[in-house]
């Protein structure tokens, strides 16, 4: 009797993203989604101005808009031959070195999850005054949290173009909204004489304004993400370079119009006063005066939305971080394993919601605070973890070309990313003077120094992780920031027992 032919079934995981769902648009939403720009207006801008008194909000943020469109100069050009969905992991991979690689995946596994999973103490604080106007009845936080946290995870096992598409209905819904509250402030100037003092460089040069700084850089947390969807999109070379300019100068001449608006109602000379008294119900008793009780309902809606949005992009992102490394083995490969059928790094995706659920139990079991122990530290904490990626990413930019490429000219390989890392580890080291205050606790608090000295350790434990992999797995050692190569090809992979070739030593 003949032997029964083999028979191939297909299948039900796969190690590649699928590619060509998104376009420049899509990816901005993405981009913007996770800076949650209503969030930050209503939120960072009145913090800003209550706890440094400064008047010069609006300048901050051109002015850190403009150190990350140096940093974005390198960036983009690196993206054009790194293709990968660890974004910062593979860049510091392919600059500094594999174990240095490694080092910063663990930081942005640490950042993203605590950007991502602070969210969930936010929506039910966000969600509260909404419902109470809407249906009379407050539910527990942790309720508002459980339904967005299932909506975020079913989102999350779906194509990365649909969750696109709910971010675009949520994000120019928001993004208008800010607008007619920017004109609504405008257009009812304190005292009947629109004041420019906001804009005016000495209010931004003076003492605590590295404060400042630090906290307008929160505001474009997420930025780099465009990166992270690189090996989905339609055009990579066109489509990641155009996203990553085009936030930046959306998120820059939003913030400073809306900061500045909110001086010319309320005032210069009032704002700190106003910002410290009614916090992030400042925007919204603004709109109530000048555009009516509806706009401030619809405002409060959109802004639980906001947070939603966010939610879903930082889901998104740390979902592929976690498949990028797990297709590199560097985590368990499992993670590395997507959907056939949707495209989604299922896996990862999962494991990441199985982590935000477990917190939001936690936090309501225990009943602490979701806005302060949850919402404000964990997002404070995470917004540092990127900006000592980002500050990281800009060496590791320069130090690529200067090894491997010189075909790009001087100012994309050199200077602008130089410049970039000159200014980034000035706020860097600013954050972390300033980080009692950015806290919110007192400067003796242990929180003060435990929050951003999770980073040194965990970037050490993974660079010892690499050191580990590189006498024990070369194999795996020889993926680490190769992206879809890693899953596609073996052929500059050593052999399992064989040295590490030189060029992979790195």
């Amino acid at each position: 009797m003949p032997p029964h032919p083999t028979v191939v079934r297909p299948s039900n995981v796969s190690d590649a993203l699928a590619r060509g769902r998104l376009g420049v648009p899509s990816v901005i939403f993405f981009v913007l989604s996770a800076a949650a720009p209503l969030t930050v207006v209503a939120g960072v801008v009145t913090t800003g101005y209550a706890v440094t008194g400064i008047t010069g909000m609006p300048l901050a943020f051109l002015a850190v808009g403009a150190v990350l469109a140096l940093f974005s100069v390198g960036y983009v050009a690196m993206a054009r031959r790194v293709e990968n969905a660890g974004a910062f992991y593979a860049y510091v991979a392919r600059g500094i070195g594999r174990p240095a690689g490694v080092g910063a995946a663990w930081v942005a596994l640490i950042a993203y999850n605590a950007l991502q999973v602070g969210l969930y103490g936010a929506i039910g604080a966000a969600a509260a005054p909404v419902l109470g106007t809407l249906f009379g009845v407050e539910p527990h936080w942790a309720v508002v949290a459980l339904v967005a946290w299932a909506l975020v995870a079913f989102l999350g096992l779906l194509r990365v173009d649909v969750n696109g598409k709910v971010l675009a209905v949520l994000l120019i819904a928001e993004i208008v909204l800010i607008v007619v509250f920017d004109l609504g402030q405008l257009s009812n100037p304190a005292g009947g004489t629109t004041s420019f003092a906001a804009l005016a460089p000495s209010n931004l040069l003076v003492p605590g304004a590295g404060a400042l700084l630090v906290l307008a850089m929160t505001g474009f947390v997420g930025f780099e993400s465009s990166v992270v969807f690189s090996e989905e999109s339609k055009d990579p070379k066109r489509t990641v370079p155009l996203a990553t300019y085009l936030s930046v100068a959306i998120i820059a001449g939003l913030y400073a119009l809306s900061s500045w608006s909110m001086t010319v109602a309320v005032g210069p000379e009032n704002i700190s006063a106003a910002a410290g008294e009614q916090s992030i119900e400042l925007i919204f008793n603004l709109a109530a005066a000048h555009l009516g009780d509806t706009a401030v309902t619809i405002g409060q809606a959109l802004f639980m939305t906001s947070v939603l949005a966010a939610m879903i992009s930082f889901h998104n992102t740390t979902a592929r971080y976690a498949f990028a490394l797990g297709r590199e083995r560097v985590l368990p490969a499992a993670f590395g394993q997507t959907s056939p059928r949707t495209g989604a790094p299922r896996v990862a995706s999962l494991a990441q919601s199985l982590l935000g659920l477990l917190v939001i139990v936690l936090y309501a079991v225990n009943g602490w605070d979701p806005v302060v122990q949850l919402f404000y530290y964990a997002g404070t904490g995470g917004g540092f973890g990127v900006l000592l990626l980002i500050a990281t990413t800009s060496v590791a930019v320069i130090v690529y070309f200067a090894r491997s490429d010189t075909s790009e000219s001087l100012w994309r390989r050199a200077i602008a990313p130089a410049l970039a890392t000159v200014a980034l580890a000035a706020v860097v080291a600013v954050a972390v003077t300033n980080f009692a205050t950015l806290l919110g606790v007192a400067p003796d608090s242990p929180l003060r120094w435990i929050i951003p000295g999770v980073y040194p350790v965990a970037a050490l434990i993974g660079f010892l992780w690499g050191m580990v992999l590189r006498s024990n797995r070369p194999d795996v050692y020889a993926r680490i920031g190769r992206g879809a190569e890693s899953a596609a090809t073996s052929l500059f992979d050593p052999p399992v027992d064989g040295p590490v070739p030189v060029e992979a030593r790195r």
